[in-house]
């Protein structure tokens, strides 16, 4: 017959001495200590408190002061635009998208890298979507589409208003827009 089997003995460690006990123990609360510490100097260091609010320099003032005033001489001449538009006059159309409203594109540039960081994308997007609505409206005149001119004009109107808002308190003030 078979040899009876003893049920395998499990390899034994031996019990943690006192001594082990309380290292484990000290490690534990050093790791704590450790920790809290870490996090009450991440939120010391954060800097919020002694962070000086991001202004504009008045170099930058005076420079977007300098290109709104072109940009805003552009949307003074809106309503003769949409005098062009109503009249579906393509030629003039054309000729005043091109001469004095074309500056736009680089005063918005001008004006958009001088803004604050955080300001930067949406004036970076409204500028994209008014140039577009110009070429939109350009292409609109050459096509001698009188619908699709007026539906340019809506939008090439509104992106200009839209545009307009970014302009730093301090600039609208200067040029007399609040």
């Amino acid at each position: 017959m078979a040899a009876a089997s003893t049920p395998a003995s499990l390899p034994t460690t031996p019990a943690p001495s006192p001594a082990g006990q309380l290292m484990a123990a000290l490690r534990r609360l050093a790791l704590l200590a450790v920790a809290v510490i870490l996090s009450f100097s991440l939120v010391a260091c954060d800097g919020s408190q002694n962070r000086a609010a991001a202004t504009l320099s008045s170099d930058d003032i005076s420079e977007i002061t300098l290109q709104a005033t072109g940009f805003l001489a552009a949307r003074d001449r809106l309503p003769e635009l949409a005098d062009l538009v109503n009249r579906r006059d393509w030629t003039f159309t054309r000729n005043l998208i091109h001469g004095p409203m074309q500056e736009m594109g680089r005063q918005m540039l001008y004006i958009n890298k001088r803004l604050l960081p955080g300001d930067r994308a949406e004036a970076n997007d409204l500028a994209t979507k008014l140039k577009t609505s110009l070429a939109q409206l350009d292409e609109a005149a050459r096509l001698q589409d009188g619908e699709a001119l007026r539906k340019a004009y809506i939008k090439v109107a509104s992106g200009i208003g839209n545009y307009a808002q970014i302009l730093p308190e301090e600039v609208k003030q200067a040029l007399n827009q609040v």
